[in-house]
């Protein structure tokens, strides 16, 4: 039997992913409230200048949650509203105190998603990449709907720039657009 039979290898999938969340969680609980995180994030990376429908899709808010995530950023002087394309829309971008602040999330993110990987050689590291990246690319293939796969990534990490973002690739394969793109859902 091997391990996708006995469920072996889905098991300790979701043990790993379980460890790295909890120890992403434990850094980031000092950096501010967790549910801010991915908006300041999202904002920092990829959105740029954002309407509400957008902060809906990539966080899977409803537009009454988005409203009041906004509302929360710019109470907490993290983000500000901005006019929109017409005289109804707002865009929302962040202020120099939320870009700090999410610049500081990505890298304790990073930091901390780093520091499991002690002990991997470059080589195991690679393969690892390239397993990870299969897994999300599955992941992306069978989602519907709900927030966006990455939400709190380091665009510059990932390599999305230069096409080796494993989520936009496969995004960019399911919708049928450029990988270098802000995507649709992915």
């Amino acid at each position: 039997m091997n391990a996708g039979e006995d469920g072996r290898a889905a098991n300790i999938l979701g043990a790993a992913a379980l460890a790295v969340t909890d120890r992403i969680a434990g850094v980031l609980a000092a950096a501010g409230p967790a549910s801010l995180m991915p908006a300041l994030s999202a904002l920092h990376h990829f959105l740029d200048g954002p309407g509400l429908d957008r902060i809906c899709a990539v966080l899977g808010l409803t537009p009454s949650g988005a409203v009041r995530l906004v509302d929360r950023l710019e109470s907490a002087g993290l983000a500000r509203r901005e006019a929109g394309v017409d005289g109804r829309s707002r865009r929302v971008r962040l202020t120099p105190e939320g870009q700090r602040l999410a610049r500081q999330i990505s890298d304790a993110r990073l930091r901390a998603a780093s520091d499991l990987l002690a002990g991997l050689s470059e080589s195991e590291q690679e393969s690892l990449v390239s397993l990870l990246g299969r897994v999300l690319a599955n992941v992306v293939a069978s989602k519907d709907g709900g927030a966006w796969t990455c939400r709190l990534c380091n665009t510059d990490a990932c390599g999305r720039d230069e096409g080796l973002c494993p989520s936009a690739n496969a995004a960019s394969t399911r919708y049928d657009f450029a990988a270098t793109e802000v995507a649709p859902p992915q």
